[in-house]
């Protein structure tokens, strides 16, 4: 059962611990974080511990993929234990300096449990099972002189042992709890399984008489049926509402800002690389395992996503919902689209509505989502890659597809000249879109034509509406750092002209505010003729 040894020196005792693989785990993981580029969330710690021995001490946090999750709960294993010192882990970070840092620190018996490390080594059929077995095989171990009920039941288990005289209650740790839920096929039994034995830990009679806390980390928030949560005394925080837990998971704009000077990165481009991520109150949240591979690698690229990225966001933008292709290529377009994430049911395998395919790809970390405006968007340039990646693979896109796969002919011939091609290209790719996007005013018409656009990213920062001059430009192309193209104004009309759009590109003075940008600048008037179905194009360059 026990795997290495190791020594264990505190204030109380020293003692020659076994490290086991649910309890007397050690600090080992924590360590090797703190060895390593640490940004501080000790912040979480505080929280936790104003919920310890109360009713709100079941706490579940749910958050996208290498957002820190598994850290912290490295951060809390170290910090609870009972069985070894991390004093000199803890003692530089934000929490010692709190009043409940010394109340419970090293103080309780931690259980500790990977699900992803159950799924692995077990079938399907023998998880639930086997998480009991395992766990009290080692329970017995540690405490061997108590009577252990026959049925292996590890909430009896917990409870015999809590209940000892001068025993301190444990905390729970689950690491991606929601692993069997998102890696186990729809109708298993094994899901329903798992629930009970979780509701039989945690709602049981004496779930408050064995328990000091709980703390459960994975991507979905916890199941609901119908309405209801499966666990209801979980209190959550989730991508979608996170609560006081927004900043301790991902990075924060002055945490990233420190790590540029520190490293002598360029913010800016790490900012389109990996921010846009509103987390509750945080506007600028940015994805922590990406930004520190591109730290080591001194190079930003799309580190987080990778296959299986692909895959997920692949699977349910061609889901058949009503609304769901035309919010996609609003979401491309650099666009927000609404959504109503209640209705959602936690359960990846459960997905009934465009709402559910766009709160999945929330959870999930795809999406931004505006709690306020109750809207979601592409957060950045990371994430981007992964849609138009999926997008362009997948013939239920062609239409879309061809856009963006012909969209660097199309700038090419923009900044040529070309206005007969250009007209030619946009009459081509709204005549596609007019399917799917209701194509009757100018933001539809801006929005098609930033998917024409779309291979501009890797040369130009993209913007819509930029505030130049005297009002806004609909679109500008504005050259990336050691680029030397000229920047682009695109200004659109509906049912005008281009030399109309032209002129007010001139009267609102838009390409003055562009000088800095580039030597010179095009300027693009497009306009759509409602009667014709025709698109007009006026190439200037100043």
């Amino acid at each position: 059962m026990y795997i290495s040894l190791f020594f264990c020196t505190f204030a109380r005792k020293s003692l020659l611990i076994p490290m086991g693989k649910f309890l007397q785990k050690g600090n080992d993981g924590f360590r090797a974080v703190r060895n390593g580029e640490f940004v501080d969330k000790s912040g979480l710690i505080h929280v936790i511990n104003s919920t310890l021995n109360t009713e709100r001490q079941f706490n579940c946090v749910s958050r996208a993929r290498r957002f820190g999750k598994s850290i912290t709960a490295k951060m809390l294993y170290a910090y609870y234990d009972q069985w070894c010192d991390s004093k000199e882990l803890f003692q530089d970070l934000q929490i010692a300096h709190t009043p409940s840092f010394q109340q419970h620190f090293q103080r309780y018996p931690v259980l500790y449990l990977d699900m992803t490390d159950f799924m692995t080594r077990y079938a399907p059929e023998h998880i639930v099972n086997r998480i009991q077995l395992d766990v009290i095989a080692e329970l017995r171990e540690i405490y061997p002189d108590l009577s252990y009920p026959e049925d292996n039941n590890l909430a009896d288990a917990l409870y015999t042992i809590a209940s000892q005289p001068n025993q301190e209650k444990f905390i729970v740790i689950i690491d991606e709890w929601d692993a069997p839920l998102r890696e186990l096929p729809q109708g298993s039994t094994v899901v329903d399984e798992y629930i009970t034995l979780l509701r039989g830990l945690f709602k049981s009679t004496t779930a408050m008489s064995t328990f000091a806390g709980v703390y459960m980390t994975g991507i979905l928030p916890i199941k609901k049926y119908n309405t209801q949560s499966a666990l209801n005394n979980f209190h959550e925080y989730s991508m979608v509402q996170p609560g006081p837990l927004a900043e301790c998971f991902g990075f924060t704009v002055d945490e990233v800002k420190d790590l540029c000077e520190k490293h002598q990165m360029n913010y800016a481009q790490l900012a389109e690389w990996y921010d846009g991520y509103q987390i509750g109150g945080s506007k600028g949240m940015f994805n922590p395992t990406s930004v520190m591979a591109a730290i080591y690698n001194d190079y930003c690229d799309s580190y987080w996503a990778n296959t299986s990225a692909y895959d997920t966001v692949a699977t349910y933008i061609r889901m058949d919902f009503d609304g769901l292709q035309e919010g996609v290529i609003r979401l491309l377009a650099g666009e927000s689209c609404s959504v109503e994430t209640a209705s959602f049911q936690n359960d990846l395998n459960i997905v009934r509505s465009k709402d559910d395919v766009l709160t999945s790809l929330i959870h999930l970390g795809y999406l931004s989502y505006d709690r306020e405006q109750r809207t979601c968007h592409i957060p950045n340039r990371e994430v981007a890659t992964e849609f138009k990646n999926a997008i362009v693979s997948d013939s239920n896109w062609g239409i879309v597809a061809t856009a963006i796969q012909q969209s660097e002919q199309l700038l090419n011939a923009t900044l040529d000249g070309k206005e007969a091609v250009v007209a030619a290209a946009i009459d081509a790719i709204h005549s596609d879109a007019t399917s799917v996007l209701q194509y009757n005013d100018e933001n539809s018409l801006a929005c098609v034509l930033t998917l024409a656009y779309y291979t501009s990213q890797k040369d130009y920062m993209r913007v819509r509406e930029l505030p130049t001059g005297k009002g806004f430009a609909d679109i500008v192309l504005i050259p990336r750092p050691n680029c030397y193209k000229p920047a682009v104004v695109l200004e659109l009309k509906y049912d005008q002209s281009a030399d109309t759009a032209i002129a007010q590109i001139h009267e609102k003075r838009y390409a003055g505010m562009l000088k800095d940008f580039a030597g010179e600048v095009v300027l693009v008037g497009i306009n759509y003729d409602k009667a014709t179905k025709k698109h007009e194009c006026r190439i200037e360059w100043v």
